[in-house]
Order: structure tokens, then C-alpha cells, then sequence
């Protein structure tokens, strides 16, 4: 069957086996093809993707294991959505102490990315939070690993791309909490200069910070700050608006030259209309983009990238300003263009994103040779900034830049599953 990431770039031909028991030898593909972990789709780029070979498919890993309501340790298969785990715990007093943009992706999902939220200044990223791994081999072990138990596979695995194993279930500590709501403010700011000063001064105080960011405002660096924590007691039990659904991508990419500006001028001025604190439900604080189903079907038939990267702190104003410039001085730009900071944490896997810094998420629709070409500029202001480009969500980055933004890469490759392949691994490390 055809099988597509979330960024749409291209329809691509797997054989596809599904997942349904933990227990046996995983499922074998008609030419012994190579096969790769598939789970809810999201990641933007290919390496999710293994074209003219297997994925299997972890849907059919969906059940809960066990729970400790004293430890607040969770067990469950890796093919469960984040959101059953939020949706089913927070009444009982328990959250998932760390979470990306969206809800919708899988466990298995997020320990071999090693999603980040906005609170990675406070707790890191979610494999600081994983207990235990069942990592399936394709050669028949079953590996059982942990931040103390096997803490080399615990360390190749978090983060790893899918590529050490297959994960079939996980231990996750969740953190209490009074309730779903959170206690936020919101802040527009006119520079770099003050979202920096809003980042460090909020760290303290703000468990959870983010920022949109306008890039291609005239003045340059303009955007809105928003900082939460968890409500003590009480607050919104339920999520506020309808979900939207973009039923068909247009011919061509809403997001473009005649659309951009006024989309981002509306957007800064509705949002700094509700400056000041207020309360409100997690999932919208969190995931305000899964309320619009299928919201990557509005970038068009071609689809679309996302460029997401993190720059050392002390570089990174600079950085993030000569970004802003190069996307301001190729005609483009990015509606949903995230700034935030991550804390001193150095990253518990060998091939994870995060480390101490800045980092900026951009998309872009899909042009071709000229959204490449800026991507190229981007590339080259990040090496020099000594940063690194998030795996999780390319399509294009040169072997070089992965190769010097991941010191830890020769380590992990004793780790690869040789049964294991993607579109993303045979790009940047070979078969």
C-alpha cells in the first residue's frame, strides 16, 4: 500500500504487516525486505518511512498493561496514542509529565523521537520520564532495557529512530496533577531582546513556556510569549471549540506570498487582544492544532517541511536573528514558527534533539528547488552555530550536518538492528 508521513511530500509504496500480540517473532515481508515500527503517521519527514520495504504497523498495540496509583507508573503497548493516556489518567489525578505538540502520536512513537514539550527547561524530554523498554530485535531477542537496567540499549533506544528494535510496550512515570486546567498568561513582544529576557525571566516561575514567532514582520522578531502552569485545584474540566476538518488539500498551498502576511498580522493582533492571565484546558493550551483535522492537507498537493533546529544559548539570539533575515530575504515564510528555549539538560539518548539552547520550528509548503535552496542557508547558519537539525521531522538534511550536530553517531550505530531500515537512515547513515 501507498504510505505518507504527516508533511505530504510524497505517497510511497511499503508492504505493510500489522502488529496485533507482543508475544513471537515479528511478522516477515514477501522479498525479505527490510521493515521498520510505523505508528500514528505524524512524524513530517521520512523517517517514518522505509519505501520498497515493510513497516509494521503498531495500531494494533493499543492496550493498557498495568498502573501503580501509588508510584503513578504506567505499563502499556507502544502503539497507544498519548491522548488515551492523558484522557484516561487525568481524572485519576496523573499526566504525562511531558508531551509534544500534539496528542496523536504514539508511545513507541514518542520514545524514538524523544519528543520535547514546553517544559524541557523544568523535566527534559519524554525519555526522562521512561522506565522500562520491550524492544523487540528482528532476529528473535527480546531486549528489556532501562535508564538502570541495560542503560547502553536504554540510551541508543530513547531517541534512536525506530532503528535499534521494534518497541512493543513501556514503563512511563507519570506526574500528579489537581486537574486538566493550567494557569497561563500571554505576552506579545516586539524583538528578539525581549523574548529572550520573557524566556529567562519565566523559567523560574513558568513550568511550561513557548513562543510563536512572526517571521516575517517588518520590524523583525515580533511575536506572542505564552507561560502555564498547572491550576491547583479546580478550572476548565473540558476543551473548549469544535473540532474544524479540512476535508480535501486545495490545488495549491493556502499558505503562501498573498496569504502569509495578512495571516500573520491577524494572528499577532488576535492573540495579543487576549493578553493577560487566564486559565484554560490542557489540550488546548497544548495541542491547539489538533482541533483542525487534517490541518497538513492546507499546504496543498505537494506538500510541505518542516525545519525545526536548536543552537547553543550563547549564539543564539544571533543565530536565530540571521535565520529570521535569510527567510525574510528569500520572499518565504512560516505561519506556524515556534521559538523557545531548552534548559541545561544534557539528552538522556544518544541520537536525541534537545540540548541546551535555542530552538525555532518552521513550515514551509513544499516549492521545490527554492524552498530547498533556503533550507541550504539555513544549513549552513546552523552549523556554524554548532547546532542540529530534528531528525524527527526532515526530509533533506545533509549527511554532514547530522554527522556534526550528532557527536554520539558512532556509538550508536553498534546498536542498529541490522532487519531494520528507513528513508531517513539510508539517507544519513547508510544501509
Amino acid at each position: 500500500m501507498k504510505v505518507e508521513s504527516w508533511g505530504r511530500l510524497a505517497e510511497l509504496d511499503h508492504q505493510v504487516r500489522l502488529l496485533v500480540n507482543c508475544n513471537g517473532a515479528l511478522p516477515v515481508f514477501t522479498t525479505s525486505a527490510l521493515g521498520l515500527a510505523y505508528g500514528n503517521g505524524r512524524s513530517y519527514g521520512d523517517v517514518c518511512l522505509n519505501p520498497g520495504g515493510g513497516l509494521w504497523l503498531t495500531a494494533g498495540l493499543d492496550r493498557f498493561i498495568s498502573f501503580d496509583e501509588n508510584t503513578g507508573i504506567i505499563a502499556c503497548e507502544a502503539g497507544v496514542l498519548l491522548r488515551d493516556i492523558q484522557r484516561l489518567m487525568i481524572p485519576r489525578g496523573w499526566m504525562l509529565p511531558v508531551t509534544p505538540g500534539t496528542q496523536l502520536v504514539t508511545v513507541g512513537g514518542a520514545i524514538a523521537n524523544d519528543v520535547h514539550g514546553k517544559n524541557h527547561h523544568r523535566v527534559g524530554s519524554f525519555g526522562d520520564h521512561v522506565a522500562k523498554i520491550h524492544l523487540q530485535r528482528t532476529y528473535g531477542e527480546t531486549i528489556v532495557c532501562g535508564p538502570n537496567l541495560k542503560p547502553d540499549w536504554f540510551s541508543a533506544t530513547v531517541g534512536g529512530l525506530g532503528l535499534t528494535g521494534v518497541i512493543l510496550q513501556a514503563c512511563l512515570q507519570l506526574r500528579r496533577v489537581a486537574g486538566p486546567s493550567l494557569d497561563i498568561e500571554t505576552l506579545p513582544y516586539q524583538s528578539l531582546e525581549e523574548f529572550f529576557a520573557l524566556a529567562d525571566g519565566s523559567e523560574e516561575g513558568w513550568e511550561h513556556t513557548v513562543s510563536w514567532i512572526d517571521c516575517i514582520s517588518r520590524g523583525g522578531g515580533r511575536g506572542i510569549f505564552m507561560r502555564g502552569n498547572h491550576a491547583a485545584h479546580g478550572g476548565v474540566s473540558e476543551p473548549a471549540g469544535k473540532k474544524l476538518p479540512v476535508p480535501f488539500a486545495p490545488p495549491v498551498s493556502l499558505i503562501n506570498s498573498l496569504s502569509l502576511r495578512p495571516l500573520n498580522t491577524a494572528y499577532y493582533h488576535l492573540q495579543s487582544a487576549k493578553a493577560g492571565r487566564s486559565t484554560a484546558h490542557y489540550e488546548k493550551f497544548f495541542y491547539p492544532l489538533d482541533n483542525i483535522l487534517n490541518w497538513n492537507r492546507i499546504y496543498g498537493p505537494r506538500g510541505f517541511y518542516q525545519y525545526q533546529s536548536v543552537v547553543p544559548r550563547e549564539v543564539g539570539k544571533d543565530a536565530v536573528a540571521a535565520m529570521l533575515k535569510a527567510i525574510a530575504n528569500s520572499g518565504d515564510g512560516s505561519f506556524l514558527a515556534v521559538l523557545k528555549t531548552f534548559g541545561n539538560r544534557q539528552p538522556v539518548g544518544m541520537l536525541s534533539f534537545p540540548q541546551p539552547g535555542v530552538t525555532l520550528a518552521l513550515d514551509f509548503p513544499n516549492k521545490g528547488e527554492r524552498t530547498l535552496k533556503l533550507f541550504d542557508r539555513l544549513d549552513a547558519i546552523v552549523s556554524e552555530a554548532g547546532g542540529r537539525i530534528y531528525a524527527a521531522k526532515d526530509a533533506r538534511m545533509p549527511r554532514e550536518l547530522f554527522e556534526s550536530g550528532y557527536p554520539r553517531l558512532g556509538e550508536f550505530m553498534k546498536y542498529r538492528d541490522p532487519g531494520i531500515s528507513s528513508a531517513l537512515s539510508r539517507r544519513l547513515m547508510g544501509n
